[in-house]
């Protein structure tokens, strides 16, 4: 987890990144009005009060009608949703506008710069968190209600966008994405395709760097567990390490399966002599291949393969390589 934060922030300190993310993810109409040629990254390291340092985040300034907007970037990786996000926002933007107070960076002595804070999520949960201070409060009068503090963050959640739509935009933080939410090894190549074309130039060495590193690194070894995955030095080698390996590593999942799946249904059914053998040697073959394709499966797909019918197993196999996810697959 540590190598796959450290090379995400690396990511976003390059000011294209952010440039993407606020142009593809923010639909709103003042971001045109952005001078993005003034991007500046902010040094996220903030001492409150009570001596306790943040320095997890990504920090960005931009010019906005004449004025610096101040765009707070926290990168949430955990396995679960945090109820209370905007709670901890709410503390990071008031360690931001601490800071800024305390360096005389204010625009003058009595405002305050504007600040936009965003969550980039690309957990496999989908985000329930409410994204409003206000709908943490119990209902109240509203004589009451003017004292509570206010803050709501804007929610960027990958699992939420599907390939189809994402393929459509040319945007690196697009194809990050991407990236992160495909199973498939061939659209995984396709989108570090898109990569090599958006990333060439000298100005653009940095980020690919950090593209490869992030590949190389964290996120091919992660997709393709067990898989020897050869030391790649630029994003073209990655994207045609992928593309020579979409069909070996699909032969590989397919003999695999197969013939350890065979093996079992063949046994059981000379046992039994019954057509229960012949079922769960297809079942042990989609189990086989789709732990290759997902993971550990959780005990519901183990359970939906063990009662499936001929026919379900017949009609399941049939699209195992072309499904995006676990659900997808049972839903064929």
């Amino acid at each position: 987890m540590a190598d796959h934060d450290h090379s995400y922030k690396n990511l976003f300190s390059h000011p294209r990144m952010v440039r993407d993310l606020l142009t593809g993810f923010v639909h709103q109409d003042w971001i045109e009005e952005l001078d993005f040629s003034t991007l500046e990254k902010l040094n996220a390291s903030y001492i409150s009060d009570d001596l306790r340092e943040r320095a997890d985040d990504v920090v960005w300034r931009v010019r906005f009608q004449g004025r610096w907007l101040y765009v707070y970037l926290l990168l949430e990786f955990q396995s679960t949703v945090d109820p209370f996000m905007a709670v901890r926002l709410l503390t990071y933007v008031g360690l931001l506008y601490q800071d800024l107070i305390k360096t005389d960076q204010l625009p003058d002595k009595r405002t305050l710069p504007p600040v936009l804070p965003l969550v980039l999520y690309n957990g496999e949960q989908r985000w329930e968190a409410v994204e409003s201070i206000a709908d943490l409060l119990p209902s109240l009068p509203p004589s009451l209600q003017q004292w509570q503090p206010q803050l709501q963050y804007l929610l960027i959640d990958e699992g939420r966008y599907s390939d189809a739509e994402l393929e459509k935009l040319e945007n690196l933080v697009a194809a990050l994405i991407r990236i992160e939410n495909t199973p498939l090894p061939e659209k995984l190549a396709r989108a570090v395709g898109n990569l090599v074309i958006w990333l060439q130039g000298d100005d653009q060495a940095g980020l690919r760097r950090a593209f490869n590193a992030w590949l190389g690194q964290v996120m091919i070894p992660a997709r393709f567990p067990g898989q020897r995955v050869p030391e790649v030095n630029d994003l073209m080698e990655v994207q045609a390490m992928l593309a020579e390996r979409v069909k070996e590593w699909t032969k590989e999942w397919r003999e695999e399966g197969l013939a350890e799946g065979l093996q079992k249904g063949l046994e059981k059914g000379k046992l039994e002599g019954k057509l229960e053998g012949k079922l769960e040697g297809e079942a042990e073959v989609l189990k086989r291949l789709l732990s290759k394709r997902f993971g550990p499966l959780p005990d519901w797909s183990l359970q939906r393969l063990d009662q499936a019918t001929s026919d379900e197993l017949e009609r399941w196999a049939e699209g195992i390589f072309e499904a995006e996810s676990l659900a997808a697959f049972f839903e064929q």
